[in-house]
């Protein structure tokens, strides 16, 4: 899946660039995407060092480099950041991350810090023009410990990090989650095991919940809309993830079920 519009005006563009391709990225797909107002850009979760060129191939249909005006990190994993280190030779925007990262961003090849912005735990509101602000809101442990998700009120889409990613099969491929019910099996694993706990689940639930979302855009797999966005913050509220499945050190309730 490559340039889908999620939301689309005469000022403003929600867009996942590029979903790469299995091989691309060690037969992981992630999802990159680009918020347009006017004429700044802001990259969320830019993917790693094999995606990069497709990644701004697309960009580029919509803005030019020197537009970007940011970039936003969810988290620190390596087909978020790998291919970051080439993206800051083309830009100087800032990039913000949770501030617990920035000590561990240098092992990516980056040699200078000063494009980094911390992100407090709480998140932040981020503005880039007079009419243009993004909320970065906190998803702690779910599954990284200063996950970040970014809300765009305009086009009413929470960008979601790993909650929600879906494992599709190299076979499977749709653009949007229509039906929970039939997606489910491609999702209950991996938040089983990813996730930290229900508290974490529960609480994150809670908060988005007071946002007006018409999407969620993960970074692995289909997009949610219409009444899966509901059905997904209902099923995930209940979830028992992670340290709620442990039974004794290196065993999870889920491996007894899994056997059975």
């Amino acid at each position: 899946m490559r340039n889908i519009k999620l939301f689309d005006s005469s000022v403003h563009k929600f867009v996942l660039l590029n979903e790469s391709e299995p091989g691309e990225e060690e037969g992981i797909r992630s999802n990159q995407y680009l918020v347009v107002h006017g004429d700044n850009g802001v990259l969320l979760d830019p993917g790693g060092f094999g995606v990069m060129p497709s990644v701004l191939t697309e960009l580029l249909r919509y803005i030019k480099t020197e537009q970007i005006k940011a970039i936003i990190l969810s988290h620190q994993d390596p087909d978020i950041v790998g291919g970051l280190s080439t993206w800051l030779e083309l830009t100087d925007a800032p990039v913000y991350v949770s501030s617990i990262w920035l000590r561990f961003l240098p092992h990516y090849g980056i040699a200078s810090m000063a494009q980094f912005v911390g992100v407090p735990d709480a998140g932040k509101q981020c503005r880039f023009a007079e009419d243009f602000v993004l909320q970065l809101v906190p998803a702690h442990f779910l599954h990284s410990e200063g996950q970040i998700n970014v809300y765009d009120p305009i086009a009413k889409v929470l960008f979601t990090g790993d909650i929600g990613a879906a494992m599709l099969p190299v076979d499977v491929e749709y653009e949007f989650v229509d039906d929970f019910a039939a997606h489910l099996p491609y999702i209950e694993g991996f938040h089983r095991r990813y996730m930290v706990s229900n508290k974490a689940a529960r609480l994150w639930v809670d908060a988005v919940s007071a946002l007006d979302i018409e999407m969620l855009a993960p970074q692995h797999g289909p997009v949610y809309r219409g009444r899966a966005v509901a059905d997904f913050l209902n099923w995930f509220k209940t979830l028992q993830c992670g340290v709620d499945l442990m039974t004794r050190s290196g065993h999870f309730e889920m491996e007894s079920r899994n056997a059975s």
